[in-house]
């Protein structure tokens, strides 16, 4: 029966069979074409990364001496201004920011392009200054008002039939801290500047910063006030019991130039509690060796060291800020100091750093003259205590 069947499904199936086959056919051949799409499409893909890598790479090499077109147009400007004294260029520059809104003085002077006067300021930071650990605020004007209110409102107990008494009003002082120019006249010949491989903008950083790291620093400790900030050593100091305000209260060592352990316990403890707990110790490095050396009743050393690098070192538990211009361990004198100098002293600056290139006053060198406007002064007195090294 199957020999007679056979043949009448094959020719029944022939059909469906031509048809399969047709369709495998025709998957094959759109198969085939995609898979020739999509290498086509891969192989432009990698030709654009290639071009796009060459591209990027080329974007990335250093410019040549003589070539300096892809820079920022302000950072170009200054170039130019600084290597011959082209000012076209910083008189035409469109300014965008506000920061950047006096590109022109009115003295003749130009603002340092950003990434100069960003690097100026890292170092300025970077430096053993009461800068590092007081508050820093930037002003437009020419001085800045720290209002301190250091009374309290007075409060009482009141029942339900009584009548509530007046209590005390607060009063509130005013210190004004003027802002003071801050100057440095570096210098460079002009065959210097004409060397195209020599990096004027970070050397005239470098200069700059270093002066007024130096200069700011002394002012902060020992300024009079007058053209400069005013330091903490040039306020009257009063003995720490009949202490009042304006003035720094002292504690006395009760040896003559010298120090013991006590006393570095009482000056700690001299300090309100909300100052103390932001509280540290300045003095010089000679200072330092005297200090590092006492030993408390059961022979520990106050003083450790900082416990990674870079940390400060510490003296019961709070950090010590190494200020060289803090005076020397002396008969009378003020060589430690304590506190919160975050709020005890307040630092007002404008944050532009202004240069006048000057090639005629010293041929053949060129002088140039950076300005900064910074002032200085205690904001509240008392948040900072002084070790006196004396009897009394």
């Amino acid at each position: 029966m199957s020999k007679t069947e056979s043949p009448a499904l094959t020719g029944e199936g022939a059909p469906l069979v031509q048809e399969v086959k047709q369709a495998m056919a025709g998957f094959v051949n759109e198969f085939k074409g995609l898979k020739a799409k999509v290498k086509t499409n891969m192989k432009q893909t990698e030709e654009r990364l290639t071009m796009l890598d060459r591209k990027s790479t080329i974007a990335a090499r250093p410019h040549l001496a003589a070539s300096i077109e892809d820079g920022a147009p302000h950072q170009k400007a200054f170039d130019a201004y600084v290597r011959c004294g082209d000012d076209d260029a910083l008189r035409g520059l469109e300014v965008e920011t506000k920061s950047l809104s006096s590109a022109v003085n009115s003295d003749g002077g130009y603002l340092v392009d950003p990434q100069t006067a960003e690097m100026v300021k890292s170092v300025l930071n970077s430096t053993a200054s009461i800068r590092s650990i007081a508050s820093v605020v930037n002003v437009e004007a020419n001085s800045f008002d720290v209002l301190i209110d250091h009374t309290d409102v007075g409060a009482g107990w009141a029942d339900e039939n009584s009548a509530t008494a007046e209590t005390a009003t607060p009063s509130i002082d005013r210190i004004s801290i003027p802002l003071h120019e801050l100057s440095a006249l570096p210098k460079a010949s002009q065959r210097l500047l004409d060397d195209s491989a020599f990096d004027v903008e970070g050397w005239l950083a470098g200069r700059i910063a270093d002066k007024f790291a130096r200069a700011e620093a002394a002012a902060f400790i020992n300024g009079d006030g007058v053209d400069k900030p005013k330091g903490i050593m040039n306020h009257r100091a009063m003995e720490n019991d009949s202490w009042g305000w304006d003035s720094l209260g002292y504690i006395a060592t009760g040896i003559d130039g010298g120090v013991e352990a006590d006393a570095i316990v009482d000056v700690v403890y001299a300090l309100g509690a909300q100052y103390r707990v932001n509280g540290t110790f300045v003095m010089n490095s000679k200072t330092a060796g005297l200090i590092r050396k006492l030993k408390d009743s059961d022979g520990r050393f106050l003083w450790s060291d900082g416990l990674a690098a870079g940390e400060p070192a510490r003296l019961m538990g709070y950090p010590v800020l190494i200020a060289e211009d803090m005076p020397d361990a002396a008969t009378d004198s003020f060589s430690i100091a304590f506190g919160d100098f975050q709020s005890g002293y307040t630092i007002a600056e404008r944050p532009d750093l202004r240069v006048l290139r000057d090639p005629f006053s010293a041929k053949p060198h060129v002088l140039f003259y950076a300005t900064k406007r910074v002032g200085g002064d205690v904001s509240d007195f008392a948040a900072i205590k002084l070790l006196k090294f004396g009897t009394a």
